[in-house]
């Protein structure tokens, strides 16, 4: 079973990304095929990039750091949840990308990206991909942009307009042939 870790990547604390990210992690459990587990780059509160050596370098001299590798080791597969600020990704996530190296190559790549206004993000995760192939990671062909975020988040979590599930299974569909492609070249060598 590929495990798929679905990161939120806001940390504002009044964030719509989490009832959203919540329903991405429902969505993939209840598709199958994958072993499903939350991350919330908040409660992972890395400081800014402070180690010594190169990422590349895999010397990590600070535990939280290693925590990181660890967690983002232990995944064959993503799915981030992110917001657009400014037209682009939050600094936080990308800080977050630059504390590894190794633990991203080769691994797939879902985005839902999502926003305020009518870009549903698709901007930042537009700018997002570059830094993704550079660090080695296969985005999927698929993503999702959800725009007017705040409208869509009541009481019950994140109220996903008609179609919204089957765009996001095509994320998915995405990511589980990545993994499957990578897994059966992992066998081969």
């Amino acid at each position: 079973m590929t495990r798929l870790h679905v990161i939120s990547a806001a940390t504002r604390p009044t964030s719509s990304g989490r009832p959203l990210a919540e329903w991405v992690v429902g969505q993939a459990r209840s598709r199958g095929g994958f072993e499903v587990t939350p991350v919330d780059l908040a409660e992972i509160a890395l400081p800014f990039l402070d180690e010594p050596e190169y990422a590349s370098s895999g010397v990590y001299a600070h535990q939280h750091t290693r925590d990181w590798s660890a967690l983002v080791d232990a995944a064959d597969a993503f799915v981030f949840v992110l917001p657009m600020y400014n037209g682009g990704f939050t600094a936080p996530f990308k800080n977050a990308i630059d504390f590894l190296y190794r633990e991203w190559q080769g691994k797939p790549v879902g985005i839902v990206s999502y926003s305020a206004g009518p870009t549903g993000g698709a901007p930042a995760a537009e700018m997002l991909l570059p830094v993704l192939t550079r660090v080695g990671m296969q985005p999927a062909a698929r993503s999702l942009a959800v725009p007017g975020i705040p409208g869509l988040v009541g009481p019950e979590g994140f109220e996903a307009p008609e179609g919204f599930a089957d765009q996001l299974a095509g994320v998915l569909d995405d990511v589980a042939e990545l993994a499957a492609g990578r897994a059966a070249e992992a066998v081969t060598v």
